[in-house]
């Protein structure tokens, strides 16, 4: 290939007397994996950069061992809603991969192929998929929160199918530039972290690199990005540094401070009930408490079809965890679905398929922990916040 080649899927970038294509790919795309051995053959470069990183890498080339997998641990951990995450995204890219008849990120194993037979050594330039997960989560409030799961869960169980020609299509400019508007518009935050802070790290790791020549295997959304940040690093305009996109940042002090806030406001309304109206009106809030919290999270399980002594308990633990931050009823109904109906090694085995169809989500015991979570945490904070008002007006009464 010359030098004057330049598109939307390849882009030479020169540094001084380096040289770094960049290779723009759609993640289940066979002209992508096509095009990906090509130019590595062709150009025979001293490192080829691949945008995965190590973890990801592994269990893609030896699968993913779900066999040590201890749900209690992840939900008693706080890992509930990013394994959810996880798995919901994992889904949306293995039904489209189906759709086109290829598999996520087939060409990042291909250039590993390619670099391991030309005896090229090469380098996983990604950022951990964990930390950008929890980057993400932590960088979202709560209704952003729900907004990435609804709209992942929304693209994983979606009939829209996606053809070969359409998927090479959004690798253009204009159509990428396009999806990047709609979602900082949508979820600024996740924009900022999926795309954003990856262009930052995928460039520096790319230009710390020491080969002269480097192709580096990206996804085509970050094509843009990476070069303007090549640019900025060979021109000293930006430091290359990756740290501070690498750590989980902590919970702003109000954030963390608002379920005690709720709690304090709900006991104060409470007994403001009793001192103002009496224990009859005390006891009558009392019961609103119990009945919002309890009769959301429960339904929230039945939508979860969660078994009936977790539905009952949806309802009964809802009100007393809704009262203490430090454990949620999402928790304690999960546990008790998994203790009840404990996933098998057959619901291990098949959850990469079981993943990608809404029959499959609810079938497979692991994910229908994480549906009873899911559900009943959502069940119970709507129940807060309609139990809320209905206090104050009894107060006002």
């Amino acid at each position: 290939m010359s030098d004057a080649v330049t598109n939307d899927t390849v882009k030479r970038v020169k540094l001084g007397d380096r040289e770094i294509i960049l290779i723009g790919t759609a993640h289940i795309s066979k002209e992508s994996t096509k095009q990906v051995e090509e130019i590595i053959r062709e150009e025979n470069p001293g490192r080829v950069c691949i945008e995965i990183d190590a973890g990801r890498f592994k269990t893609m080339r030896e699968g993913q061992d779900w066999s040590k997998l201890n749900i209690g641990k992840v939900l008693k951990n706080g890992q509930g809603f990013l394994m959810l995450s996880s798995l919901v995204l994992s889904a949306y890219q293995r039904r489209l991969g189906m759709d086109v008849g290829t598999t996520q990120g087939q060409e990042m194993m291909i250039a590993a192929d390619v670099a391991d037979e030309l005896g090229i050594p090469y380098s996983f330039s990604d950022r951990d998929i964990q930390t950008t997960l929890r980057r993400a989560w932590v960088k979202s409030g709560f209704f952003q929160k729900m907004k990435m799961l609804g709209a992942l869960i929304g693209s994983a169980f979606s009939n829209e199918k996606l053809s070969e020609e359409e998927l090479e299509n959004l690798k253009n400019n204009s159509a990428l530039q396009t999806m990047m508007d709609e979602l900082a518009d949508y979820l600024p935050a996740v924009k900022e972290v999926f795309i954003d802070e990856r262009d930052q790290f995928l460039a520096t790791k790319i230009f710390l690199e020491k080969e002269d020549k480097v192709v580096a295997v990206i996804g085509a959304g970050h094509m843009n990005g990476i070069v303007e940040w090549l640019e900025a690093l060979h021109a000293k305009e930006k430091e290359a540094d990756v740290e501070t996109v690498s750590t989980i940042p902590p919970k702003k002090k109000w954030v963390s401070k608002l379920p005690w806030l709720i709690t304090i406001a709900v006991v104060a309304l409470i007994a403001s009930g009793f001192i103002r109206h009496g224990a009859q009106q005390g006891i009558k809030m009392i019961l609103v408490w119990i009945l919002a919290n309890g009769t959301f999270a429960a339904i929230g399980s039945i939508i979860a079809l969660a078994h009936p002594l977790t539905i009952i308990i949806s309802f009964l633990a809802a009100p007393i965890t809704s009262m203490n931050p430090t454990i949620g009823v999402g928790i304690v109904t999960g546990i008790i679905q998994a203790w009840i109906r404990k996933p098998r090694v057959q619901d291990l085995e098949q959850l990469n398929d079981d993943i990608t169809t809404v029959k499959g989500f609810y079938n497979n015991r692991l994910t229908k922990v994480l549906l009873v979570f899911f559900l009943s945490s959502i069940g119970s904070t709507i129940g807060t916040f309609v139990a809320l008002p209905s206090l104050t007006a009894l107060i006002a009464g």
